[in-house]
């Protein structure tokens, strides 16, 4: 686990924006979709790429499993982590998905979802329109 420190809140040293993503979320996994929403959250944090945040509700939880790994940040709180499975073939990637179970309230609108890393899974953005 990563070093604890206070909490911190976002602010002009540090923007954290969240809002509902006007658009479609796909991600794939070895040819197997894991989400398909059009109810994602779009979190901007200072200078990171774009993560969508997608509910958890909305996740095939066939292609989920529960990873050991856990982090910690100082503006969202601890993260707790999950391998991606294609459960056709049952190739996997481990720790692709993570998750704040209990985010701190600067960030609450990100309780009950999951993010995922571009680099592990297929993740397609579709705005609307």
């Amino acid at each position: 686990m990563s070093a604890r420190s206070e909490p911190l809140i976002p602010g002009p040293d540090h923007r954290i924006t969240i809002e509902p993503f006007d658009g479609n979320v796909r991600i794939r996994f070895a040819h197997h979709t894991v989400v398909d929403t059009p109810r994602a959250l779009e979190l901007r944090e200072a200078s990171h790429p774009v993560r969508y945040y997608v509910p958890l509700a909305d996740v095939d939880h066939g292609a989920l499993r529960v990873s050991d790994t856990n982090t910690y940040c100082p503006y969202k709180g601890d993260a707790s982590y999950y391998d991606v499975i294609d459960p056709h073939t049952l190739q996997s990637v481990d720790d692709a998905v993570w998750h704040y179970r209990e985010p701190y309230p600067s960030v609450n609108e990100i309780d009950g979802h999951v993010a995922f890393y571009s680099h592990k899974v297929e993740i397609e953005v579709h705005p609307a329109g």
